[in-house]
């Protein structure tokens, strides 16, 4: 059995990159679903998705008990995770996105998006709250 993942608060602690930026990512996931739920914009969730087999997706934000968005962290831009278009059809979450923090920041509406894309972490981050 695998050990459940912990995120701290000040993700600034966090030695590795990778586990830094998912923290980091996680941070802003929490404030802003907080944020939608305290406004009174649904009743909004933060999740982790990992199969038996080893398939994951380091979040699933859902509305109102339903999935919205899935979210992968890399550090690096690289190949779409294949594990995004599997929860996302398995969820049928309207949004997928792989979020990369080598990427320079776009003016863009992710959101805009049904399938799963590769998004700049700037990009992604401002379009939270």
């Amino acid at each position: 059995m695998k050990e459940p993942k912990l995120y701290l608060w000040d993700w600034s602690l966090v030695e590795d990159e990778g586990h830094r930026n998912e923290n980091l990512v996680a941070s802003h996931l929490l404030k802003a679903i907080h944020f939608w739920s305290d406004r009174g914009l649904g009743d909004y969730g933060l999740h982790y998705m990992r199969t038996k087999e080893g398939a994951e997706v380091d979040f699933l934000v859902t509305k109102d008990k339903k999935p919205w968005f899935l979210v992968e962290v890399k550090s690096k831009a690289k190949g779409l995770s294949p594990f995004l278009y599997q929860f996302q059809e398995q969820t049928w979450a309207p949004h997928a996105f792989q979020v990369a923090f080598d990427l320079p920041f776009v003016e863009r509406n992710c959101f805009e998006e049904k399938g799963p894309i590769l998004v700049p972490a700037k990009t992604f981050l401002s379009q939270l709250v």
